[in-house]
């Protein structure tokens, strides 16, 4: 099918975000404790754990992958959400001792100035995530993984957080040595609002959440169809990389039993070209002027 099709393909954003991780952390950690810079150190714990995070989404992408089986009807596509979950949580355990050793660090007072080469290095990164991140963005828009987004947007948060250590290092080597751990508590800060969206997102579709105006955007087209005099309920609900959608149609009571079938035919594949919607159930119920 094209939807595990999709999610073999995700793994590849997952693999190249764990790799360019692994190497980028051991970099930035090393450099950080030769060249004394706090900002970088912290840059390269969090590189630490998005080698965690992704490694949990490309479990949960693995797992998507599996079949439906006798307790699980609809596949188990909703462990990619739960992966991006659990992502987050990580993310937002590191982000907050992030904050707490830096502001520990500026109200200790002391401060050093750090090598440039930590500069450099930073630089070097925040070039290197950028690359990953729309490696992946693009990747995630072609194959609809919402857990591949977060990955993404994860890999930007990086990009930028390296760029906040580099400015932070350059301003320390002009004798602004509080800049360095102030990048530091910045990076912290970034981790943990990058960690809110995802949970926010993950937490939105666990729960059977929509976007309002794209189910009234679907329900408009349907009301189209030449036979449909009236939609009732209709509503949607994503599940991994897909939307399962439910809808009510109201329609002529004189036509047969295959002729309102084929309406139902109609529309489901009118969805599935122009909004993608490769699941959808309509049904069917005869309209009558007491109908609301």
């Amino acid at each position: 099918m094209e939807d595990y099709s999709n999610l073999k393909r995700s793994e590849k954003g997952a693999w190249v975000s764990i790799g360019a991780y692994i190497f980028l952390s051991f970099i930035k950690i090393s450099v950080a404790f030769i060249g004394n810079s706090e900002a970088l150190k912290a840059d390269g714990l969090n590189n630490m754990t998005d080698i965690i995070a992704s490694i949990a989404v490309l479990i949960g992408l693995r797992i998507s992958r599996k079949p439906p089986d006798q307790n699980h009807h609809y596949g188990h596509m909703r462990a990619e959400t739960i992966s991006s979950l659990v992502a987050a949580f990580i993310m937002i355990t590191v982000g907050l001792q992030v904050i707490w050793d830096t502001l520990q660090s500026i109200f200790s007072g002391q401060g050093e100035q750090p090598s440039m080469i930590t500069a450099w290095t930073a630089l070097f990164s925040a070039f290197a995530m950028f690359g990953v991140y729309f490696f992946n963005l693009n990747l995630s828009k072609k194959v609809k993984s919402h857990s591949l987004k977060a990955v993404a947007q994860d890999n930007r948060s990086d990009a930028l957080v390296s760029i906040g250590a580099f400015v932070g290092i350059i301003g320390a080597q002009f004798g602004a040595f509080w800049l360095d751990p102030a990048a530091g508590l910045i990076v912290g800060i970034i981790i943990s609002k990058t960690a809110w969206d995802i949970f926010s997102d993950a937490t939105h579709m666990l729960t059977d959440g929509f976007d309002i105006d794209q189910l009234l955007a679907i329900k408009n087209e349907i009301s189209k169809d030449k036979g449909v005099m009236m939609v009732g309920d209709c509503k949607a609900r994503v599940h991994g990389n897909h939307v399962l959608l439910e809808a009510t149609i109201h329609v002529d009571p004189s036509l047969s039993v295959q002729e309102s079938h084929e309406i139902a035919d109609r529309i489901e594949l009118h969805l599935k070209k122009e909004y993608e919607i490769h699941h959808s159930h309509i049904h069917i119920e005869p309209y009558s002027k007491t109908t609301t």
